[in-house]
């Protein structure tokens, strides 16, 4: 299933005043629910019947509130945030590095896709939001550069 497409669905939902979506293609189906004002349930398929849900921490939604110096890079899908392109490989920035328009920041897993975030800006890292392994959401800010 195409991430745009749930990325609709989830716009769907918030526009509406639905609290469950569910949708399948062929073997693969995906499950998004709203339980309260903002916090979202996504459902990740898996082959076989299986889902695995992927809850938003309250913490994460504190990032969002903070005030931004610079430019903050969000998150353009639900996923799963890597620094690194591989578990004993470096990390593709660290905070106080210098970056290029162009250059990969971090991998957003979505669905066993690997999505590298590339740099919009030039600048210096100032801060990095979120940790290997973190979950995050559409729109979130995972990182800021001066």
């Amino acid at each position: 299933m195409d991430i745009r497409k749930i990325k609709k669905l989830i716009e769907m939902l918030q526009e509406s005043d639905l609290t469950e979506i569910e949708v399948g293609q062929g073997d693969e189906s995906v499950r998004i629910t709203r339980g309260g004002a903002s916090q979202f349930v996504a459902a990740t398929p898996i082959s076989n019947q299986t889902i695995a849900d992927v809850q938003v921490a309250p913490q994460q939604q504190a990032h969002q509130a903070e005030t931004v110096t610079g430019h903050a890079v969000k998150s353009p899908i639900v996923g799963t945030f890597y620094r690194r392109p591989g578990p004993d490989k470096d990390p593709f920035i660290k905070v106080g590095d210098s970056v290029e328009v162009g250059d990969v920041l971090c991998i957003v897993e979505a669905m066993k896709m690997m999505n590298e975030i590339k740099s919009e800006y030039s600048g210096k890292i100032t801060a990095i939001n979120a940790e290997d392994g973190d979950p995050i959401e559409f729109d979130q800010h995972i990182i800021t550069i001066e």
